[in-house]
């Protein structure tokens, strides 16, 4: 039965409008993908219905919304292979990856080793480098090849007595190149070091089972999985857990405090402090159902159908350059075109109805490696369609002729 984008599409109340007097054309889910009705409707009925604190309360709404708060979390592990208790509750990727860098960092000595790529977010960046500020660790960089893929010679070569930590993006948001992390997580531990992923990208358009790549960190973020912002997921295996110490101090982390000393709880909940982002873990975890609920599969091939037909449309175009294109990649289409910048191909994109992103795209080290300051980008989802599709390849015509 072939894959039924229109149905999928009356699931999403946002893409029956309009922008600019044309039907919206959302190309911008790598960003932010829109949400379906089921997990706007879950975080309703959770404020309309059955909203309180969680944890520790004694009275039905507290017990009702603690429940489905939890569940959210069972949800999440059983979505990517991991046990319950392997499954924190961040306020997003970000976060996630903020928290196992500063929590390794502190074991970590001037002189150790972390290896990037130069494929990373800046949210799989930034944090290594407060390392490297404050604790004078190595931050050592795998190079990416002209068609977008991990140069995994280099790679090997980076590996050594002194890495401790592999920090590297599953899925690129800007070259849609899909790393093989089972393999760069086995090189990684030959060497003894820990393996983190940043999943934001690839846990969209592709299963993972954390324990078959093994991964002893992986970080996804719920607004790019149809879910609500403010919430992310860090997974990490127990015993990787239980060895980070918290990474803030407040409610629910602890075990006990006095004037004396203070003890903490076990993971997960050593590493949520504080009010939890409540409704954002049941808004994804009503993502989660929705998405489990479609054949993934079909999604992929649909997506990469969708990107396999825009690019055979914009073959031959002299005026335009694709940045990225290894073989398997996602549905991610980056590209400049001749005698424009990035902000003004998006503007103009936009008075058709084509939403796309322009910038870095939070990976300057990758513009600098195509030799580039800017990109647009156009990414595809289960609710775009090849009538889309015509429509986003036409308006982007019509936009170079205001360059030409």
């Amino acid at each position: 039965m072939a894959f039924d984008a229109e149905a999928i599409r009356r699931d999403f109340p946002i893409l029956s409008r309009q922008v600019h007097g044309k039907p919206l054309i959302y190309l911008d889910s790598a960003a932010s993908a829109q949400k379906p009705r089921a997990v706007i409707d879950a975080m309703t009925h959770a404020m309309e219905y059955s909203y309180a604190n969680v944890h520790r309360g004694l009275h039905t709404l507290a017990n009702e919304t603690t429940d489905a708060y939890e569940a959210a979390r069972r949800k999440a592990a059983a979505f990517i292979g991991a046990d319950e208790n392997e499954i924190v509750f961040t306020k997003g990727g970000t976060e996630a990856v903020n928290l196992v860098a500063s929590g390794i960092g502190a074991s970590l000595h001037p002189g150790d080793e972390i290896v990037l790529s130069e494929m990373e977010h800046h949210a799989n960046i930034v944090p290594w480098h407060f390392l490297r500020e404050r604790k004078g660790v190595v931050l050592k960089w795998v190079p990416v090849t002209d068609d977008g893929q991990l140069d995994l010679e280099a790679y090997q070569n980076l590996l050594g007595p002194k890495t401790r930590v592999v920090a590297l993006s599953h899925m690129s948001n800007v070259l849609g190149t899909i790393n093989d992390a089972k393999s760069l997580a086995r090189m990684a531990h030959d060497v003894g070091a820990l393996v983190l992923f940043d999943g934001c990208q690839a846990i969209v358009h592709k299963p993972v089972d954390v324990k078959d790549i093994d991964a002893d960190f992986y970080v996804f973020s719920g607004h790019k999985l149809y879910g609500p912002t403010g919430i992310g997921i860090l997974y990490g295996k127990a015993e990787k857990l239980a060895a980070l110490p918290p990474y803030q101090g407040g409610g629910e982390m602890i075990g006990a405090v006095s004037m004396d000393e203070i003890t903490y709880a076990d993971p997960p909940h050593r590493f949520e402090a504080g009010t939890p982002p409540i409704l954002e873990a049941i808004g994804l975890g009503a993502a989660i159902d929705w998405l489990a609920g479609q054949d993934r599969l079909a999604i992929a091939q649909h997506e990469h159908g969708l990107y396999a037909h825009v690019r055979e449309r914009l073959a031959g175009f002299n005026w335009l350059r694709v940045i990225g294109e290894a073989p398997g990649k996602g549905a991610i289409l980056s590209f400049t075109v001749d005698g424009a910048h990035a902000h003004d191909v998006a503007q103009i994109l936009d008075r058709y109805g084509v939403a796309v992103r322009a910038g870095t795209h939070c990976a300057e080290p990758l513009m600098r490696r195509f030799g580039v300051t800017s990109s647009a980008r156009a990414s595809f989802a289960l609710y775009n369609t090849v009538e889309e599709a015509d429509a986003f390849v036409d308006a982007l015509t019509k936009t170079q002729a205001f360059f030409a």
